[in-house]
């Protein structure tokens, strides 16, 4: 066997937590698996993984080893780097996951544009709302939004910044009346956006030199998709505060009105994240 080979599914084998894991990962069959770890171990003389029916766990040795493995993966990459570097254009698999509509309307379709222009480029896209571990999940890059965790051995960039906009239907103003002021929001029905066993978070409008102003909409609607809040909206249902790509079509239609003018948008942040080697 090959001993990089071995040396990479051995790591992944450890990031993912399990044999069957890292088999599904890397397209291997799970015996397999067993058979790259068990050579690491016979050329090594020393066990790297305690493996029971219930758990695995990794010996002292085992986490050293696990360290040294990842070094030396990367330090690999990175030589194969140097020549794809001489190359004219990029080629590759990348693996990307996404937020569901932002990756949809605003990441895609330039990372198509890439894939149209350079055709030795692979993209392998996940769109997914749900937080995405990138050890885990085996992705090159992730695409979030809003405010970041810090998380160890993980570069975060920020790529884009999305301006909110507070908005609603003509035929919901008609019978309801226009909001002038932001005190005026608390007279007014809204459509908010809740995340699955997450509470509701405020409407965020920015303040010269102050944290930002945070209202609490009334609402007897609470959707967990934006573009379903959206069409709630142009349907006449209410308020929305939603991110200006996501409407835009809306309002250009005239489906949507965009509401306090003079309120200066709420900017949240879109980030590109992933993981730290030695080279990047």
């Amino acid at each position: 066997m090959d001993r990089l080979t071995s040396m990479a599914v051995f790591v992944k084998t450890v990031d993912l937590g399990s044999f069957a894991a890292a088999a599904a990962a890397l397209d291997l069959s799970g015996p397999m698996v067993g058979k790259h770890v068990r050579f690491l171990e016979e050329r090594l003389g020393v066990r790297l993984i305690n493996r029971t029916t219930r758990r695995q766990s990794l010996t002292d040795f085992g986490r050293a080893y696990y360290e040294r493995c990842r070094l030396v993966l990367a330090e690999a990459e990175a030589a194969d780097a140097l020549a794809a570097d001489q190359l004219s254009e990029p080629r590759g698999k990348l693996r990307v996951i996404m937020p569901v509509h932002f990756g949809r309307r605003c990441v895609a379709p330039i990372l198509l544009e890439l894939a149209q222009r350079y055709p030795a480029l692979e993209l392998d896209l996940s769109f997914s709302d749900p937080i995405a571990d990138l050890a885990e999940d085996g992705c090159d890059l992730a695409i979030r939004t809003g405010i970041l965790e810090d998380q160890a051995g993980v570069i975060a960039r920020r790529i884009a910044r999305q301006r909110m906009v507070v908005c609603a239907s003509p035929s919901y103003l008609a019978m309801h009346g226009w909001p002038r002021q932001l005190e005026d929001l608390g007279s007014h029905q809204a459509i908010i956006y809740r995340r699955s066993g997450r509470v509701v978070q405020p409407w965020l409008f920015p303040r010269d030199d102050q944290a930002a102003l945070e209202v609490m909409p009334v609402s007897r609607l609470r959707l967990d998709d934006l573009a379903a809040i959206a069409d709630a909206a142009a349907a006449g249902m209410g308020l929305a505060w939603l991110p200006y790509w996501l409407v835009r079509e809306h309002i250009q239609a005239g489906a949507l009105v965009v509401l306090l003018p003079e309120q200066p948008g709420f900017l949240y942040d879109a980030y590109a994240l992933w993981l730290q080697t030695p080279h990047l």
